[in-house]
Parts: C-alpha cells; sequence; structure tokens
C-alpha cells in the first residue's frame, strides 16, 4: 500500500508557558506525514518557498517519506505564528503568512496518484476536490478541514466531502458543519448523508478529535472513544491532531492488503493515532516525533489497552 498526503508544509513559531521556537518545522502535511510512515510509505504533495531548508526535506527523507512532489516556488514558505496560555486546547493565532501556499495548485506524479490511501489534510476544499478526482484509484480516502472553510466554503466542501470515506474533524467543527448540538448528533447527520437516498453522498466514518480528552469514532453501526493518553508533561499541541490523522491513516493503510475495514481494524487505529499524538505533544514541533521508535509507539498502546479495560458485572 501507499499513501498520499496533500497539505501543507510550514514554518510555525509558537510560545507556551513551557518555551517558545522562533521557526521550528511544521504544516499539516510534514506532521501526518511523519506519523503514517511508521506503517507505510507516503508521498507528499505540496509547496515550499526559497527559504525553505534541505536539512529539513531531510527530516521527512530520513523516514523514508518520498518528497519528490514537493515543489520549490518562487517565495517564502507557508509561516505560522501562535500562543498558547495554560489551557492547551485553544491558541491565540499571532501571524500568518500564506507565502507561495498562496498560489498553491497540486500537482501530482503518477506515483502520487496511484495512490492506495489518500489523506486530504486542511486546505481549500475546491483544491481537495481536485486531488481526490486525480486520485480515483484509492482504496480510503480521509479528510480534514476546519471552521474557516465551513463558514466560508461550505458548498466545496460538502461536496468534497461525499466523496471521501472518513471525516476528521474536531468537535466543534463538526456541531458547526450541521448545526447539532452534541457530537454524536453531529455525526450520525453526517453518515446520514451517505445514504443511497440522500442526494449529496457522505463519508462512512467520523473521527472526531477531542484534544487532551482524547478522540471518538462515529460509524453508522456504532461509537467508539479513547481518552487521551495521560501525560505528566505536555509542551505543544501545534500538529497534535495531524500526527493522530497520520497514526490513523497509516496503520489503515498498512493493514487494507490483508484484512476488511472492520470496526476491530478501526479501533485498533484509533489506539495507534492515540499514541501517536501523545508524543507529539512532549516536545516542540516535531522534535519528538522525529526521535520516534516503533517500539516506543507499541509500547504505549499496550498501556492505552490496560488503561482502557476493565471486567466483572455492571
Amino acid at each position: 500500500m501507499s499513501i498520499t498526503v496533500v497539505g501543507s508544509i510550514a514554518y510555525d513559531a509558537v510560545t507556551t508557558p513551557f518555551g517558545k521556537r522562533e521557526r521550528m518545522l511544521g504544516g499539516a502535511a510534514v506532521h501526518f506525514a511523519l506519523a503514517a510512515s511508521f506503517y507505510d510509505r507516503v508521498h507528499v504533495v505540496g509547496p515550499i518557498g526559497d527559504d525553505f531548508g534541505e536539512t529539513d526535506l531531510d527530516t521527512m527523507r530520513s523516514r523514508d517519506i518520498d518528497t519528490a512532489d514537493v515543489e520549490r516556488l518562487a517565495g517564502d514558505t507557508f509561516f505560522w505564528r501562535g500562543e498558547y496560555g495554560w489551557d492547551l486546547n485553544s491558541r491565540e493565532t499571532l501571524d500568518t503568512r500564506l507565502g507561495v501556499f498562496a498560489e498553491f495548485e497540486p500537482k501530482l506524479s503518477e506515483t502520487s496518484r496511484a495512490c492506495d490511501v489518500l489523506f486530504l489534510a486542511n486546505i481549500q476544499p475546491e483544491l481537495q476536490l481536485r486531488v481526490r478526482e486525480q486520485c480515483d484509484r484509492a482504496r480510503f480516502v480521509a479528510l480534514d478541514s476546519m471552521n474557516f472553510w465551513i463558514e466560508g466554503a461550505r458548498e466545496e466542501l460538502l461536496r468534497v466531502i461525499g466523496t471521501v470515506d472518513c471525516l476528521v474533524l474536531n468537535d466543534a467543527e463538526l456541531r458547526q458543519l450541521t448545526a447539532k448540538p452534541s457530537l454524536v448528533s453531529a455525526a450520525r447527520e453526517i453518515l446520514s448523508w451517505g445514504s443511497p437516498d440522500h442526494p449529496r453522498g457522505g463519508p462512512r466514518m467520523i473521527v472526531a478529535k477531542q484534544g487532551e480528552y482524547g478522540a471518538a469514532l462515529i460509524t453508522p453501526e456504532g461509537f467508539f472513544a479513547l481518552p487521551g493518553y495521560p501525560l505528566e508533561t505536555v509542551i505543544d499541541p501545534t500538529g497534535a491532531g495531524d500526527t493522530f490523522a497520520g497514526g490513523f491513516v497509516g496503520y489503515i493503510a498498512a493493514r487494507l492488503h490483508e484484512e476488511d475495514l472492520s470496526d476491530e481494524l478501526l479501533r485498533r487505529a484509533m489506539a495507534h493515532a492515540t499514541a501517536l499524538a501523545s508524543f507529539n505533544v512532549e516536545e516542540f514541533g516535531t522534535e519528538r516525533v522525529t526521535r520516534l521508535t516503533a517500539e516506543e509507539i507499541a509500547a504505549r498502546v499496550r498501556e492505552l489497552r490496560e488503561i482502557t479495560h476493565f471486567s466483572g458485572d455492571a
């Protein structure tokens, strides 16, 4: 199997109560790819500027991530500056400079188009749809978005949602998208769009990111949730959601050739995603995940299993 991810490659400047970084590797496609690369071959599609360092490309290449479709353009790389207070579930954006990302037109090689699994990271819905149409052989497609597109490009977003298997949003975004009062009712509404008598079409599963409180998986057959891994040290949550998505999608990609997309497989994918996201927040940006090992991930997944297991009568 192979995975293609289309999204931002960026530099971030972040301040938290525990320190700061003025220029660190970031972007949705980068965080996703580093996580997914533990499970399968990842092809990254996205633009970088003249200022993007070769050593940062080497960070991805060191994980055997294919950067052939990373396009270097004249101008500056996408830049984001943000600050977190003691509530690390929320942040304040202080500066956003789109740079070369403002004119981004995804160019996919035949290798990227031939992917088995596709992740449409948080970019303009119109661009997501163009990429989806090029990757018509993908067996599993997941999509992330944000409140900005829900409010400002709703119709385009709804069109692309109708073409994917899995929608990944946080619970507030799910409620905004559907005008439903709860996570479950919002997810059920979106799942209903995929019924044969509904004209829009919709995904067959919803993954709701809930920050430090964990994540939930809602399918037509049921509901599954995991808490966030209990951490004593949390430094920087930037990129945790994309790292979670990389773990979830990557785990699925590695097993689609031998397993059906069963509830059991999805639950295991949620556990791996939760473990990876927990490592991401232990240090700034990509610092912890770039040093991470498969053995550390497996050990944390086993701990999650113990934490969430109980027995006995009601």
